[in-house]
């Protein structure tokens, strides 16, 4: 296959589609595909960071948007919270995606390895956290809170990527007071529209590799509805677990980005 110039073997190509599907797999129970499927697409000889970035957003909206849907069918979250926080992320995710080829990785993964071990922590500490939806606050409170997680969130994915899922999920649940699978829910929609934002902006910039993308794309839908069904009939315990295990590949992941 050759996209946007670049030549790719098949083995390649199905090893994409193998780390697409896992990530839409991820992604759909609690977000942190990326984690899984951006090293693996910038692994590949020939792809440039800005192309991996744009690429991984073309698969990923075709995941978390059939993610997105699933959940609304089965856990119908409510959109007065997740339209309005989708809105925000949307052109977050837009400003991040125009800085993302010209501010180096390295300078923020400190950062972020450091908000991730302290998320572990918060969450091993409170067992009960999540298990049931108890809004912190009501009315324009609630409505402030979610517009400016999904800005700050939304700016995080266009700029980076991995992880964004997994922080709009701890972001509804302890800040907001959601329960896990709702949380995980809304986090889709919310997800899809960083995507989009994004996207927007690297398609303008000629960035995606589109028939890649597309493969990978295709294998993330699959993983995708595979996990929402999962995740919704398993429900908020199961979610938390696979949220755990993200956060602990994550931590491991950047952790090791930032000592090597």
């Amino acid at each position: 296959m050759t996209s946007g110039g670049v030549e790719l073997a098949t083995d390649v190509v199905l090893l994409l589609a193998l780390a697409g599907f896992v990530a839409g797999w991820i992604d759909a129970v609690v977000g942190g595909g990326g984690l899984v499927q951006l090293p693996a697409l910038l692994l590949v000889p020939g792809i440039s960071p800005v192309q991996a970035l744009a690429t991984n957003k073309l698969a990923g909206i075709m995941g978390t948007s059939v993610s997105a849907v699933t959940f609304y069918r089965r856990v119908h979250p409510d959109l007065r919270t997740a339209a309005p926080m989708a809105a925000a992320a949307l052109v977050g995710a837009g400003g991040g995606a125009l800085l993302a080829s010209s501010l180096p990785a390295s300078v923020f993964r400190p950062v972020i390895l450091v908000a991730l071990v302290a998320v572990a922590v918060y969450t091993l500490a409170r067992p009960q956290l999540g298990r049931a939806t108890s809004l912190r606050w009501a009315g324009g409170r609630h409505l402030t809170g979610a517009v400016a997680l999904g800005a700050g969130i939304g700016f995080y994915d266009g700029l980076l990527g991995p992880g964004t899922g997994t922080f709009l999920v701890i972001g509804l649940v302890a800040v907001l007071g959601y329960a896990f699978l709702e949380a995980s829910a809304k986090a889709k929609i919310v997800n899809a529209a960083t995507n989009l934002g994004a996207l927007v902006v690297f398609t303008l910039q000629g960035a995606p590799l589109w028939q890649l993308g597309l493969v990978v794309g295709a294998a993330n839908i699959a993983g995708a509805y595979l996990g929402a069904r999962m995740a919704v009939a398993k429900g908020s315990r199961f979610v938390r677990v696979v949220f755990m295990v993200v956060v602990g590949g994550l931590i491991v992941r950047l952790g090791w980005d930032v000592l090597a």
